[in-house]
């Protein structure tokens, strides 16, 4: 939605960012395009912000934020909702992956919504387009042209990488390699959030990549200090798991035959991987639901140690190391295969082999929005 109420552009830059994530939704993705928007907005940028609504009223988000808000459109295509376990589900199960692996649904949408979404934006200096998931950079890129560039300068943002992902269990089909070479050549900068990450784009494009990591806003965080309150270990993870990469199922199968008092708290909305040891593990596990990113840095600054399931690849880190790191609480690296000897340790209070994270300065978002801005002042 667009202001009217009598506000004054600023100074500095008109920017548009186009994603597909944002406050409320809790994800990586929103995170990343709602802390840019408005710190560009607070370094006196004019900031337009192009997501679907998805019924959620951003007028007075807008006012607080000096943001304009303009709608995506209307999302049709629906993931298949699965529940149970009976042949049913297992069906429907096989009907998503496969749309999802042959058409990039539902996704796919975005590639045809974006483009007539922005068909009468013009005139930006900097476009910013954030993924995932990916069919916004495709959707981008087919509104782009010698004619309607939209922006002097286009940033594709990417978290993970798409061709070159390999968390997932099956890698993409070969005919998106087209796809994504397209619109690395019509992007001018491909931004993604550490050095490892650039092996995983085609090398043909790597002179367009720059590291620009997650943000976050470090002046509005009180970061409680750490004191620790019981007699038993008590550490925490927070975040999504995938089966067979990053996978809780050996770490509780260990937890439930350690023998020690302990309290591990999961905050994730994936709770049907841990339902299968909570019986055996009963009060030394609880489950909950994500909360937003303030308060669960404020629970997590109070555990004794957090838990990181590894990627098991070079290529992708997770990011929630970032909160982690902000928390200042240790951090155990949990990696395919391990035997747990060290989580032992952790639990005995001995962090020696605690992960080596950045210093949270790293991620200041203020330092983060510069460097984008950067991009188009090296054009």
């Amino acid at each position: 939605m667009e202001r009217t109420d009598g506000y004054i552009k600023p100074a500095g830059k008109r920017i548009l960012i186009v994603a597909f994530s944002f406050y409320p939704i809790i994800s990586p993705r929103s995170f990343r395009t709602t802390e840019l928007a408005k710190e560009l907005a607070r370094q006196g940028h004019e900031v337009t912000v192009r997501i679907p609504f998805k019924g959620y009223d951003y007028t007075q988000y807008a006012a607080d934020h000096n943001l304009v808000f303009k709608d995506l459109g209307r999302i049709r295509f629906k993931d298949l909702t699965i529940t149970g376990n009976g042949a049913l589900s297992m069906i429907k199960r096989l009907i998503r992956r496969m749309l999802g692996l042959l058409f990039e649904y539902p996704w796919i949408e975005l590639f045809f919504i974006i483009p007539k979404s922005l068909r009468h934006e013009k005139e930006y200096d900097l476009m910013i387009s954030v993924a995932v998931p990916y069919p916004v950079h495709w959707g981008v890129a087919k509104a782009r042209s010698r004619k309607h560039r939209i922006a002097d300068t286009w940033v594709a943002d990417c978290g993970d990488p798409y061709m070159g992902d390999t968390t997932d269990s099956f890698r993409k089909l070969f005919y998106f390699k087209y796809v994504e070479k397209w619109f690395c050549r019509k992007a001018d900068y491909l931004t993604v959030p550490f050095e490892g990450a650039v092996s995983a784009y085609y090398p043909e494009f790597h002179h367009k990549i720059r590291i620009i990591p997650q943000g976050i806003r470090l002046d509005d965080l009180e970061i409680p200090e750490y004191r620790k309150s019981t007699s038993y270990p008590v550490f925490a993870y927070a975040g999504g798991f995938i089966p067979g990469k990053r996978d809780p199922g050996a770490l509780l199968q260990f937890l439930t035959e350690c023998g020690r008092d302990f309290r591990f708290i999961v905050y994730t909305s994936q709770e049907g991987l841990l339902l299968p040891f909570k019986k055996a593990l009963g009060e030394k596990i609880e489950i909950r639901s994500n909360i937003p990113r303030e308060k669960l840095l404020t629970v997590l600054a109070g555990m004794d140690f957090l838990i990181n399931f590894d990627n098991n690849t070079s290529t992708q880190l997770p990011s929630k190391l970032i909160d982690y790191a902000i928390t200042g609480r240790p951090v155990l690296n949990i990696t395919s295969g391990s035997d747990f000897s060290q989580l032992l340790r952790f639990m005995d209070y001995d962090y020696s082999e605690r992960m080596n994270l950045a210093s949270p300065q790293t991620y200041n978002i203020k330092v983060v929005a510069r460097a984008f801005t950067d991009l188009h002042d090296k054009r």
